[in-house]
Parts: C-alpha cells; structure tokens; sequence
C-alpha cells in the first residue's frame, strides 16, 4: 500500500467534519487568495505548483498540476517554476548552512 493515497485528494473536504466552523474559515479565505487580484488565477495556481513541489505535497501537486492546465499554464512554465522553486529550496540550504560555519567559527576547532 502506498503511503499517499490518490482516493484522499477527493476526501479532503472530510477535514472539516470535526471542525466545521474553522473549516469554513480556512475555504473562505482560500478562496479569496486564489480569487483574481494582482496575480491571475493561472499565475496564482503556478505559484501554488512551485511551492507543492518544494513541499513535497503529492495531493497538492496533482490538485496544481491540473488546476495550472486547466487555466492555460503549459508544461514548459510548470517545469521552469519548478526550477524557481528547486533553486530558493537549494539556495536556502546554502544559506542555513552559515550557521555551520558560524557555530565551527565560534568553537575554533
């Protein structure tokens, strides 16, 4: 049995059974953020690709990777997005890895 199940993606909804009022307040305002505003509806959905991929949500990457082909988005901008994401992903590893140096700096080995 696979860890992630494909069937959960349509049973998210199920999460606010328990708890329906801060459910309701979690959609209200997911909605609002992914309304058009500055960004387009398209623009927003790639940006939520990019960041499911640097989380490594497998629900929220399949639920992105359609919402993004539904809206236009092609391949060729999901895989540079994903890149965009990959690279801050790496770069903040780097930058983390200041405090290495800081905290061997700090002890003088």
């Amino acid at each position: 049995m696979a860890y992630y199940n494909e069937e959960d993606l349509a049973r998210f909804g199920t999460m606010g059974e328990e708890a329906p009022e801060l459910w309701n307040k979690f959609m209200a305002y997911y909605g609002d953020v992914f309304a058009e505003g500055a960004l387009t509806a398209g623009e927003k959905s790639l940006i939520a690709l990019a960041v499911a991929t640097a989380l490594q949500c497998p629900y929220c990457i399949d639920s992105y990777t359609n919402d993004c082909l539904n809206k236009g988005v092609d391949e060729e901008q999901m895989t540079e997005a994903i890149h965009v994401a990959a690279a801050i992903r790496g770069g903040a590893t780097l930058a983390h890895g200041l405090q290495v140096k800081n905290i061997v700096k700090k002890l003088e080995f």
